[in-house]
């Protein structure tokens, strides 16, 4: 579990003086590591970033990096990188409220539950896990509070704007079903960034840097240490690591090069709006086929309302399993009985139904169906209903999961894109004064 902490925030002396001490105290004669962790390391629109909260996050991220053996950079370099996304924080939390987006104490403990038992933890289990560690578990809440916060953000700014159309999605598909087989890659990455609007003296700038990172990882530099030190990417701190991705997922500036790379391989510089980007293929798999099992099914449905309890319901549809096993026609009464019009008029047909079509209830019951069979009247969310299975059969259905997939990747890089853009903006049009000399 990688989570970022809530830092310490050390309490200034000054405020821990009883009421009856000298009426005027000086600078001076606080102590002075006090002074230097209250020191005020940067100021972001109308917040600030003091020494403790910076070191308290340079410390956490030290511990992690050697806890999976990766060479640490210079404390400058860390701390450039820290206090970068410390601003790009404040700065998204601050448009949140702005925006007027909260996170309520009930889902955020919902959240954290659900943190705790994906690590098998009851929650006393997991406060006590936290501050074994010497951590805050309030702080901890809190630092959650404001992901879910900047997740919320991002849902109303950027990705609910996102329009797939349908060429793009035929583009997509074309491109895919013309690609190799290889069906997921792990990638790792570096950004060298160039500002918006970038001059032709920035461009040559930053191709130049990458052009020298990509000698250096050639003769043998380790790549992740490279990324923590150099990369302007958004996994800089995790050594660039872009983790596995389906061949769907990968930015199309990535996928267009990757057919031609094997594992190990370093690309050349691929420029962007955002700057020059150097991947490393560290591994792929390949691809699967997606077998699903359909059913084709008819129903009943009787719904429940002011004169029809659920005792009625239930009754009508065992008097019409009884007619039907008796030799009544299965269509004939459902398009006299069945409250679901859309499929009454077939005779309760629903046609071929795919894993998930259904409310699970529905699901379920019809699953355990042997074929050529009546269930028992059940409930779901509509009414009630009474199920007969005509077939299952066996279908390939890569094309439509691909399909699927395809559509829910254009919307992800969009909004990838549109992310970063959008940070950008946040970033440009605030006012940032950093006070803290990094080399």
């Amino acid at each position: 579990m990688n989570h970022h902490w809530r830092p310490l925030i050390i309490v200034p002396l000054l405020l821990c003086l009883p009421f009856f001490a000298p009426a005027a105290i000086s600078q001076e004669e606080i102590p002075q590591d006090i002074q230097d962790l209250n020191s005020i390391i940067a100021v972001v629109n109308d917040d600030i970033i003091v020494r403790s909260e910076l070191d308290s996050r340079v410390s956490q991220l030290a511990a992690e990096l050697k806890q999976r053996g990766t060479r640490l950079p210079p404390r400058s370099v860390l701390e450039r990188q820290v206090l970068e996304r410390l601003i790009v924080t404040k700065l998204q939390l601050e448009a949140a409220k702005q925006a007027g987006i909260t996170v309520s104490d009930d889902i955020l403990a919902m959240a954290v539950n659900n943190i705790a038992q994906e690590n098998g933890m009851s929650i006393e289990q997991f406060r006590r896990a936290i501050e074994t560690q010497g951590l805050s578990f309030q702080g901890f809440r809190e630092e959650i509070r404001n992901q879910i916060t900047i997740s919320r953000l991002h849902n109303q700014q950027v990705a609910a704007r996102i329009v797939v159309t349908d060429q793009e999605l035929k583009a997509f598909m074309d491109k895919v079903g013309t690609s190799s087989e290889r069906a997921e890659f792990h990638l790792l990455h570096i950004l060298i960034a160039t500002p918006e609007g970038a001059s032709p003296q920035e461009i040559s700038t930053a191709q130049h840097k990458a052009q020298r990172l990509i000698t250096q990882l050639q003769d043998g530099a380790d790549f992740r240490e490279i990324a923590l030190a150099e990369s302007d990417g958004r996994q800089a701190l995790e050594g660039g690591d872009l983790g596995w991705r389906k061949s769907t997922q990968l930015p199309s500036l990535f996928a267009n090069i990757l057919g031609e790379m094997e594992r190990g391989d370093i690309s050349e510089p691929i420029r962007n709006s955002s700057g020059f980007h150097i991947i490393k293929l560290e591994d792929y798999t390949g691809g699967e086929r997606h077998i699903i099992t359909q059913t084709h099914a008819r129903h009943v449905l009787i719904r429940t309302d002011e004169v029809t309890s659920d005792e009625d319901a239930r009754t009508r549809l065992e008097q019409l399993k009884q007619r039907i096993e008796g030799g009544d026609d299965f269509a004939t009464l459902a398009r006299s009985h069945s409250h679901d019009k859309g499929s009454a008029i077939k005779g309760g047909d629903l046609g071929w139904l795919n894993p998930g079509d259904t409310v699970p209830a529905f699901d379920e019951q019809m699953n355990q169906l042997p074929l050529n069979s009546i269930s028992q009247p059940f409930q779901s969310q509509f009414g009630w209903h009474i199920v007969e299975v005509l077939e299952r059969r066996e279908r390939d259905n890569t094309q439509d999961v691909m399909r699927a997939k395809a559509r829910g990747t254009i919307r992800e890089r969009k909004a990838a894109e549109e992310s970063e853009l959008y940070l950008r903006r946040l970033r440009d049009e605030a006012y940032v004064e950093i006070r803290l000399a990094t080399q």
